[in-house]
């Protein structure tokens, strides 16, 4: 939690437009969930390591009664929510008989998480999602990928990025064909997960220290050096895990990566990982995430979770999103001293401390004739010390400055 300055809400401001307007080209229609919910559906098992950084609401008036209280269920009835998905859920299983099929859903608003802030990293932020609800095709994957590129683009057009792409079921196939007990795997993603920290090597030690089967960890890490990371990666893996794994999620894969290379309007790289495995529970099948080569690490993931709305509605329901991080990319762009791009100048009419009314009027008059051209006008009395408040307009980018005395009105 933060206050937010002038100049860093202005670019927050022009970012968030071109993400809404781009989003909006591709079909996706804004809506709105509460910052509350209902701690059951905040505590469903869906959102991972979030549900211990829920910040609870009490129960309020005669519902509150801390002294008969046994567990926490008796005094919380509430949270503020940690991420968009859930609530979209809920929001989906609500009013899907009123909402177009398949949905396109854009979403922006913050979310809460009790976590030790630091740089980077604050109790709330703001998300920006998009999702397509009940398309079962990788369509909704391929489109998604192609929106959030393009809108990456149009904020850093000079910078190079990259999509990494999976799937979950490619993930445990390979644990699976390992050998590595069914019950265990989750462990053995966790660990996976790190090996663009601590390589190949690190992750072999940190596999063998967990007490697993040293033919089972061989047998793992020799297919990831093996594995390319184009789409001949995916074949690989197809071809390798037959009898293992089901040929048509190595084929979407495959899909998703030769259409979007083949009618992407903008440059970047698209690439097979099988190291990627977003924290998630919820992923059911592809994931992606978005990397600029220059800045490092991500800057938007997201995947398909066709299981959590049918823990609303009690039937499975086909969705997939994807997220762009927000206040990463804005962190960034504010730490390079990123300028918004101008149209029209910036003017500031400064006028004489008890100006009369009747020249009021005619720099009022003045400031509205530039705005019609197309220019950013302020008006402001003169201070004292001119000279500083003329840096200070100048340091806003106000690039013209004039004065209006009473004496020459």
């Amino acid at each position: 939690m933060k206050d937010i300055l002038p100049g860093e809400m202005e670019i927050r401001d022009y970012v968030l437009n071109i993400i809404k307007d781009t989003y909006r080209g591709y079909g996706f229609s804004a809506i709105e969930t509460p910052c509350v919910e209902h701690i059951e559906n905040l505590t469903s098992k869906q959102g991972g390591d979030n549900e211990k950084l829920i910040f609870k609401i009490l129960k309020r008036g005669e519902k509150l009664n801390v002294e008969a209280a046994q567990t926490e269920a008796d005094v919380v009835d509430g949270g503020l929510r940690y991420d968009l998905t859930l609530p979209l859920s809920r929001y989906y299983a609500n009013n899907s008989a009123n909402l177009s099929a398949p949905f396109k859903a854009l979403q922006v608003g913050s979310v809460w998480r009790a976590d030790r802030p630091q740089k980077g990293r604050f109790r709330q932020f703001v998300q920006c999602d998009i999702d397509i609800l009940g398309d079962a095709t990788n369509l909704a994957e391929i489109e998604e990928i192609l929106a959030l590129t393009k809108a990456l683009k149009r904020i850093c057009p000079d910078k190079a990025y990259t999509v990494r792409v999976n799937d979950r079921a490619i993930l445990k196939g390979m644990a699976d064909y390992s050998g590595f007990p069914e019950n265990e795997t989750d462990k053995v993603f966790i660990i996976l997960d790190k090996m663009d920290k601590i390589g190949l090597e690190g992750v072999r030690e940190e596999l063998e220290k967990e007490g697993f089967d040293k033919a089972c960890v061989d047998k793992y890490l020799a297919m990831f050096e093996e594995i390319t990371n184009d789409v001949q990666g995916v074949r690989y893996v197809k071809e390798k895990l037959e009898g293992v794994l089901e040929p048509e999620y190595a084929d979407g894969l495959e899909l998703i990566m030769n259409s979007v290379d083949a009618v992407k309007a903008t440059d970047f790289k698209i690439a097979f990982d099988p190291t990627l495995v977003r924290g998630m529970s919820y992923y059911t099948g592809p994931i992606f995430e978005i990397s600029m080569d220059e800045f490092g690490g991500s800057v938007g993931g997201g995947g398909r979770y066709d299981e959590m709305i049918g823990k609303f509605t009690g039937n499975n329901t086909c969705a997939c999103g994807f997220s762009i991080g927000f206040e990463r990319i804005i962190m960034l762009l504010m730490e390079r001293g990123f300028q918004i791009p101008q149209i029209g100048t910036k003017k500031a009419l400064l006028i004489e401390k008890n100006m009369p009314a009747e020249g009021m009027m005619k720099v009022l008059k003045q400031a509205e004739e530039d705005r019609k051209n197309g220019s950013v006008v302020t008006i402001a009395v003169m201070k004292k010390n001119k000279k500083f408040q003329k840096e200070q307009l100048k340091e806003e980018g106000y690039e013209e400055i004039v004065e209006f005395f009473a004496d020459r009105m």
